[in-house]
């Protein structure tokens, strides 16, 4: 069983190390056997990257976020990517693992981007749910999540993905594949929806979405693994918004259905034992 943190997300590390912390808690009182002896690993770092001010805006700005990961020492996934929720695997039989997964959701407002002005504020929250990932050979990993929003909205969020991965030297991993997302269309209203109340405040043109297919897109990573517990790498990310988001009035007349990230990031791995 692994406890991972990733992503694209702006989230104190208080924050993430206690979610953390509580998930392993939580699955170690289902063992009888002294589920938290041996010894662990503690990542810690960050990343810089650049990235779209919200979904849909067709510029970017420069952000960082932590690098967090606690685990079992020799254990955890083969491949991790950046899109990837942080996760809490609950059956790991070497091919195939399930789990849980969640995401922190930002907020957003108009004081992120004028292009916000009359759309509806959007309070942080998260996204709950699980995942499934397979690795049919040993350069593959599928991976599919679906996520319950709470509090920032109350849709259903649907990851899949396929990375093929390879070394190039023992210290030097690449890899890249596609991805996809669906949403339903309680998701969309929160995000795309414009009445005519928030149009006469200044947002874009009245829109009422559905759900369905919402981006599709690719990713490519490189990591150098400088020492034993140094870690250097790179990546970036391509997606265009599909459907309803992407027919959104938001996107349309103050956007891009285009969205772009690349960024660099650097971690420590720190071990331990209990």
């Amino acid at each position: 069983m692994y406890c991972v943190f990733r992503g694209l997300l702006m989230v104190s590390s208080k924050t993430v190390i206690a979610a953390c912390v509580f998930s392993l808690f939580a699955a170690g009182q289902a063992s009888a056997d002294g589920w938290f002896s041996g010894d662990w690993y503690l990542k810690l770092g960050g990343k810089g990257f650049s990235a779209p001010k919200y979904q849909g805006d067709n510029k970017n700005e420069f952000r960082f976020a932590p690098i967090i990961a606690l685990g079992r020492a020799g254990q955890g996934a083969r491949f991790t990517s950046q899109n990837d929720s942080a996760s809490v695997a609950l059956l790991d039989n070497g091919p195939i693992s399930m789990g849980i997964a969640g995401r922190f959701v930002p907020s957003r407002d108009s004081g992120d981007s004028r292009d916000l002005t009359g759309m509806r504020s959007i309070k942080w929250g998260a996204e709950l749910g699980g995942f499934a990932e397979a690795y049919p050979t040993d350069w593959l990993r599928i991976r599919g999540e679906a996520r319950q929003g709470i509090r920032s909205h109350t849709g259903i969020v649907a990851d899949l993905s396929a990375d093929v991965f390879t070394d190039l030297t023992p210290d030097i991993q690449i890899s890249a594949g596609p991805r996809a997302t669906w949403v339903t269309k309680k998701y969309n209203e929160r995000y795309y929806g414009v009445d005519s109340a928030q149009f006469a405040a200044g947002a874009p043109s009245p829109y009422s979405p559905d759900g369905g297919l919402h981006s599709v897109g690719v990713g490519a990573a490189i990591n150098w693994k400088v020492t034993e517990k140094a870690e250097i790498g790179s990546f970036a990310e391509y997606r265009r918004l599909m459907g309803d988001a992407g027919d959104s009035t938001l996107v349309s007349e103050r956007g891009s259905k285009n969205q772009f990230v690349v960024g660099v990031q650097a971690s420590y791995k720190f071990g331990f034992g209990l």
